[in-house]
């Protein structure tokens, strides 16, 4: 059995868990927020058989996907001034950890 949790962006969070469900998977949902950008994410856990790890993985890959945006941010040029300089940053996608489960109840 795996415990599979998997960090996705919130613009993507909706469909990957809609397709999940419908996939049969019995999901967790926690808001979460992200460090770099401090953007909304949405972590999910799943418990689920080794022979059905694919296959999550699999909806998971296809329902998150990666997106340029421009950022704002700030550059010191000294005597106190920072301007707003404009940074393409790669969001979206998703970060997923697989852990071996030990043991499982539903209580």
């Amino acid at each position: 059995m795996k415990m599979l949790l998997a960090i996705i962006n919130s613009d993507d969070a909706h469909s990957v868990m809609n397709h999940l469900m419908e996939a049969g998977f019995q999901i967790t949902k926690l808001a979460t927020t992200g460090g770099f950008l401090r953007a909304g994410n949405v972590t999910i856990l799943i418990g689920l058989e080794d022979s059905r790890l694919d296959e999550a993985m699999d909806l998971i890959r296809k329902y998150s996907n990666t997106r340029k945006q421009i950022i704002p941010t700030t550059a010191n040029l000294g005597v106190g001034f920072h301007p707003a300089m404009p940074v393409e940053v790669t969001v979206g996608g998703a970060t997923v950890f697989v852990l071996n489960v030990e043991q499982f109840e539903k209580l």
